[in-house]
């Protein structure tokens, strides 16, 4: 393969349950919701304004209230993550050695560019990447491919040619749409949840596995 795409939330690092701590906060005490964990990590995919779409209609909010509601999640989730901010095990070696070996590296990400910032800049890790594609730059969310096409895209690679590393079945089915093949993380979804895709290369629980070695 001639190139890495990751998937950042739940991917990089573990922090999907603070984004579903934060999703639950606003949906059920700030705005009256009564969903249940499940129901909240079901539609915890994609641009926060079609977050909130999937769980109150679209006639709910405005533009401009969903822009305040996105903005007030995303900055409970930094403050509450921030004492807790760290890359899943193996994943900085894997980095570091993927850089001396050339392969090129990029996100494609549904996080937004403040939260791709908060994680590259903190841990210090944004010279690895030579391209990044947030969810500002796509028209289309997973399981669109354009989150992975487009990465591909800056690098100059082929999308055949590139690896998709994901955690979630969204992102797995972004990958296969573009023609990728994809390695999960299994920080948060099992296995059984993708047995539809057939796009999967293997499953991990972190990037300390052995199997990762064998992709540089």
């Amino acid at each position: 393969m001639k190139a890495f795409i990751f998937d950042l939330n739940g991917t990089m690092v573990n922090d999907m349950p603070y984004h579903a701590k934060a999703w639950t906060r606003i949906a059920n005490q700030e705005l009256g919701g009564n969903f249940t964990d499940t129901e909240i990590k079901n539609n915890m995919y994609g641009k926060n304004a079609e977050v909130l779409v999937r769980l109150f209609g679209g006639d709910r909010f405005t533009s401009e209230e969903m822009d305040k509601l996105s903005e007030d999640k995303e900055e409970q989730y930094r403050s509450e993550y921030i004492g807790e901010l760290a890359l899943l095990p193996g994943l900085a070696e894997f980095l570091e050695h993927a850089y001396q070996a050339g392969i090129p590296m990029a996100i494609g990400s549904a996080a937004i560019p403040s939260n791709i910032d908060f994680v590259l800049d903190n841990l210090n890790i944004r010279h690895y990447f030579k391209a990044i594609v947030s969810a500002h730059d796509v028209t289309h969310s997973k399981p669109d491919p354009e989150s992975f096409t487009k990465p591909a895209q800056l690098l100059g690679v082929k999308p055949e040619d590139c690896i998709v590393f994901e955690d979630v079945p969204k992102g797995a089915e972004a990958a296969k749409n573009a023609g990728m093949k994809a390695v999960i993380l299994t920080t948060t979804h099992p296995r059984e949840d993708f047995a539809k895709l057939d796009n999967i290369l293997h499953f991990a629980v972190d990037f300390n596995d052995d199997y990762f070695v064998g992709l540089i």
